[in-house]
């Protein structure tokens, strides 16, 4: 009872606090001073600052009660049912970020240190008030994004803080892998690297939980690839911006012979930057995998959709209907194109990656009531001959376990590419529940270690 009015005191408090925050963000929005004319004093910003500061601490003391061992089940419900950590973060962090970021660069010294008191406290919840560990860890990438943002003078202070956000948004999108938006805030951070930016924004779309706006997104990267803007700073290679060509026309539904050349300009260039990358291809591999994969899946070949829509007598009609679909057909061809020419590379280590993810796919696939009949045009031929070379280096019974995901040896872990696959539609069908439930080594889980990099 003594702790139940604790918390009914502090909310009280915090309430003051929080509709204060909330009136002055209005007043300086109202202000509507775009090029920000009117400067605002240092005792002013330092009177807003103390004001955000009061409101953190107010919610720190908050979820210290709400949450104490000794709280009542009716206690510990409260923040959720209030939206606490979604108040905390517009109210009490992202509303006053905005607005020293608008004015830049006046504000630059108020907002960096606004910055790590907000992350040192976000730090102190994530350690303390694990009830709400997944808001906290996103909110910890947020602010880790705002840091590197407005660094502009040391490149070393922003890579550095671009690693820190990208740290927090991994271990979210490890905790909730089916949510779209934590690949669409990696794909900002992927930046320079486009291929890796259109990987993540592909998985953004494609995941169990899609986020939208990613679509809006990834036309910043595909604009200049198709000519409509200037380039800006890029790490894409020939090869890399054929990839990403070939994918904007299909994006946008553009000139099949254009897509045609970029398909087959991307294609001509494999064989030779896969020899060329060596160890660096089994990352970009998985990409250019999940990408093509993306562009292919279709609300058309959804589980329920190939189940309970579909009767065997309409299965002729609907693989004609994709067929001559513009995305479908064309993802399809660029999807298996590749994973053909990929499979010529018999022996090279580099190239499993890739072909660990298209046979989940096609295995996958071919689970699905007649959407097995699409998997006519996988390279058959040249997977056998691929497959059967592993046997001078393999055990038959290592290369075809009784389970294909192998739980009761410790040392049976998912493997690297595993994890760039998560959450994705046609995942769901492939990973047993529990398989990503055991502990792993982080450094385990690269592809690119540099250990193996020649």
């Amino acid at each position: 009872e003594q702790l139940a009015s604790e918390v009914k005191s502090i909310y009280a408090g915090l309430t003051m606090v929080e509709t204060k925050c909330i009136h002055v963000d209005r007043a300086q929005a109202a202000l509507n001073d775009p090029e920000g004319a009117s400067k605002l004093a240092s005792d002013h910003w330092q009177a807003l600052i103390a004001l955000q500061r009061t409101l953190l601490h107010e919610h720190h003391d908050f979820f210290l009660a709400s949450q104490h061992p000794s709280a009542s089940p009716a206690l510990r419900r409260l923040a959720a049912k209030y939206s606490m950590p979604a108040r905390m973060w517009k109210h009490g962090i992202h509303l006053f970020l905005e607005l020293l970021r608008r004015r830049l660069p006046e504000s630059i010294d108020y907002m960096l240190a606004f910055i790590y008191l907000a992350y040192q406290m976000m730090t102190l919840l994530y350690e303390t008030v694990p009830a709400f560990e997944e808001t906290w860890i996103e909110c910890l990438g947020d602010l880790g994004r705002y840091r590197m943002a407005i660094e502009d003078e040391d490149l070393r202070d922003r890579d550095i803080w671009a690693g820190v956000a990208r740290s927090w948004y991994s271990k979210a999108a490890d905790k909730n892998p089916n949510v779209g938006r934590l690949y669409h805030h990696l794909a900002i951070l992927a930046r320079p690297n486009a291929l890796q930016q259109l990987y993540y924004y592909a998985r953004s779309l494609a995941c169990v939980k899609p986020f939208p706006s990613a679509r809006e997104s990834i036309l910043t990267l595909l604009d200049p690839i198709l000519g409509r803007t200037t380039p800006k700073d890029s790490q894409s290679t020939s090869i890399d911006t054929s990839f990403i060509r070939a994918h904007g026309i299909l994006f946008e539904k553009l000139s099949a012979d254009a897509f045609e050349d970029a398909r087959h300009s991307f294609i001509s260039q494999l064989d030779s930057h896969i020899a060329r990358a060596t160890a660096k291809w089994k990352e970009q591999g998985v990409y250019i995998a999940v990408t093509n994969i993306a562009a292919a899946s279709s609300p058309s070949l959804t589980a329920q959709d190939t189940t309970l829509s579909i009767t065997e007598a309409e299965v002729p009609a609907k693989i004609e209907v994709l067929s001559s679909d513009f995305t479908f057909s064309r993802a399809y061809l660029l999807t298996m194109s590749t994973f053909s020419l990929v499979l010529e590379r018999v022996g090279d280590k580099n190239v499993f990656p890739h072909v660990h993810v298209l046979l989940s796919f096609i295995s996958s696939f071919a689970s699905i009531k007649y959407a097995a009949d699409l998997l006519d045009h996988v390279p058959w031929s040249e997977l056998v001959i691929f497959l059967n070379k592993l046997l001078k280096f393999e055990r038959p019974d290592q290369l075809m376990p009784d389970n294909v995901f192998p739980t009761d040896q410790v040392d049976n872990l998912p493997l690297p590419e595993d994890y760039l696959i998560r959450g994705q539609m046609w995942s769901q069908w492939y990973f047993p529940v529990d398989w990503f439930a055991r502990e792993h080594d982080e450094e385990d889980r690269y592809l690119e270690l540099a250990s193996t990099i020649k």
